[in-house]
Parts: structure tokens; sequence; C-alpha cells
């Protein structure tokens, strides 16, 4: 089994803003959302709020989708939300999506102050996930729904490579859609994979907090999804 390496929690410089938000991850936010709005339902009325949002592509695929989505948005990165308002704005979104410099640890509603809490990517950057974890299970109200995804650790660095070369590929070639690989996402998505928990390792880490372990399940050959209605 390979260990858990720990990387940044929060990204927080210009440069690592701009370099993030230019990764497509299109396909991956659009299933996301997908999957988010096949659990809960609709949204009508519903308080949202999505914990590490980054540069708010997240919010803005969901209030796209779903006309009546509005959506509290936080993250700790001040870069990050600084180009997510921007994006927000550019989506025309602002009345909808409203985003706040907050810790996912910490962040300072009370208890079940919103019908939904979703997460995205966030559980790998945090050195003590169940921190967050739990609070966001705090702020989902009896009834709510709790639905947080991110990446598997592989078992073998045989599996990482082939991950690696599934998704992020050789950085000096074009893919088949003319898109160039940089070594910038290749170093990330490594860096991710090695920081984020094994299946085994959520799914214990539900059960701590009254969360059946059933609840967690591999929703890809890469991810880990928590779907939960408290």
């Amino acid at each position: 089994m390979i260990p858990r390496t720990l990387e940044t929690e929060a990204m927080d410089t210009e440069e690592e803003a701009r370099d993030y938000d230019a990764m497509d991850f299109a396909d991956v936010n659009a299933l996301f959302c997908d999957d988010f709005l096949g659990f809960v339902g609709s949204l009508e009325g519903a308080r949202v709020l999505d914990v590490g949002t980054g540069t708010a592509r997240i919010p803005i695929v969901l209030a796209q989708r779903s006309p009546v989505a509005k959506v509290t948005a936080i993250d700790l990165a001040a870069h990050m939300l600084a180009v997510g308002r921007q994006n927000v704005l550019a989506a025309g979104l602002d009345a909808r999506i409203s985003l706040e410099l907050k810790d996912a640890k910490h962040a300072g509603w009370t208890d079940g102050s919103f019908d939904a809490v979703m997460s995205n990517s966030i559980v790998h950057h945090i050195p003590e996930p169940q921190e967050a974890l739990s609070e966001m299970a705090r702020l989902t109200k009896t009834g709510g729904f709790l639905f947080v995804r991110d990446l598997c650790r592989p078992k073998s660095e045989d599996a990482i490579s082939s991950l690696i070369a599934s998704y992020a590929g050789d950085p000096t070639k074009l893919d088949d859609e003319g898109k160039r690989r940089y070594p910038r996402q290749r170093d990330l998505f490594i860096a991710s994979l090695r920081a984020a928990l094994t299946i085994e390792e959520i799914q214990t880490l539900a059960h701590s907090l009254g969360i059946p372990p059933a609840r967690v399940s591999m929703s890809s050959d890469r991810h880990w999804t928590l779907a939960w209605r408290k």
C-alpha cells in the first residue's frame, strides 16, 4: 500500500489559481453536477453549500443546469476566490452564486444551515480530513443531503502510472482533441493521487461520524463518492 503523502492545503498564489483554472475539468465537473442533481433532486428553495470551491467552476455548472439553484461557495484560498468571482461574473450568475473566504474545517454557520452540502476534490488537501467531513455533516440539516467526491489513492506505483497515462498522458504530445498535456497538470495530478484517501480509509472515517460506510463507493476508476441523506 502506498503511504499517504500530504500536499498543500490551500493553493493560494495568483499563479496557482490561474494554472488551476486553466486546467480542463469540464467533463469531470459536469458529471459531478449531474450526479449531485440526480441524488438530491429538486433544488427549489434549497440552500446549497459548495465546500472547497476553488475557482467556482462547479457552482457555475450547477447553476447553469438548475435554474433554481442558489449556491454559497467557500474556499480558504483568496486568489482562487478572486478568479472564481471573475468566472461567476462572466457567467452572469452573481445573483445566484456567492463566494466567501472560509475554512472548510470551521465554517462558522450554525448546525443544519444548509439543505445540501457538496464538495469535490477538497478532502485530499486536508491533513486531518475528519475535521472537514465532520463540519460538512454538521452543516447539513436533518433530512438534507451530503455529497462529497474525491480522488482515491491507488494501491501501487503501477496503478498510479496507469492513471497518469490515461488522464495526464505524455506532456510533450497533443491528445486526440489537440490539447497539450502540460507537466504542471501531470505533477499536480500525481501529488493529488498520493495525498488522497483510500476507499477503506474514507469508509472508516464516515463510520466514525455516524455515516454508514455503504454510503461511500467507488464512482470511477479514480474517484470515491460519499452520498448520504442525513
